[in-house]
């Protein structure tokens, strides 16, 4: 039986964990928008029947997985490799974060995740689900950047298993989202997709804001707020 303080403290405890937890998935899946990757999806695959279209679409999922957990598993080695201390990381990831957030407030991917140039020469090959459907369009700097951060941020055993789910999640989500991308297209109609995009902009812009002033508290900028 748990005592007043043992209870109170485990409360504590799960409370921290909801919060981390939806906060790792929110940066991830954001970043990675696989929403906002539809019409890109669509203009690739088009022509394709519906089981190219759901192979696509799983080896994108897939490489996005790969690439994410890779950069969260060695995320340590590189800060220490180049030398590189979080706070700096962190106001750089913020950074990046910011400059995706402003585009997709504008409803449109940002040149960071994707290029013209990418997208057309995607169109032309027979399998895009690698390159540049799963990197660099899921799996892009921002993501990668967040992923990084989160790991450098997360002492806790408990929290890198977080991060690990919520990579997981948002590549199961990404693969729901683009093997039905014509229903979802449907449904939502463009002006529903571009609604989410500007509401998952304006999340990121403030998870990037935030990024920047962790940053600027490690640097010892800003007072540690209790």
């Amino acid at each position: 039986m748990y005592g007043p303080a043992n209870q109170a403290l485990h409360e504590l405890q799960h409370s921290a964990y909801v919060r981390f937890s939806l906060l790792a998935f929110s940066s991830i899946f954001f970043l990675v928008d696989p929403f906002a990757a539809i019409g890109t999806f669509i203009a690739i695959t088009a022509g394709a029947d519906a089981k190219r279209r759901r192979r696509i679409a799983f080896k994108a999922a897939l490489t996005c997985f790969i690439v994410l957990m890779a950069f969260a598993l060695a995320g340590q080695f590189i800060f220490s490799l180049f030398g590189i201390k979080l706070p700096a990381f962190e106001i750089a990831g913020g950074l990046i974060l910011l400059l995706i957030g402003i585009d997709m407030l504008e409803a449109k991917r940002s040149p960071t995740q994707e290029s013209s140039d990418e997208a057309m020469e995607a169109a032309a090959k027979e399998d895009a689900g690698i390159v540049p459907m799963g990197i660099p369009m899921l799996a892009g700097p921002g993501a990668i950047s967040s992923v990084m951060v989160l790991v450098g941020q997360s002492p806790n055993h408990w929290q890198l298993i977080a991060i690990f789910a919520s990579i997981a999640i948002t590549a199961a989500a990404s693969y729901g989202v683009l093997s039905g991308a014509d229903r979802l297209r449907r449904v939502l109609g463009e002006t529903g997709i571009r609604i989410l995009v500007r509401i998952m902009g304006l999340l990121l812009v403030a998870l990037a804001m935030q990024f920047f002033v962790n940053g600027l508290t490690d640097l010892g900028v800003i007072a540690k707020q209790d």
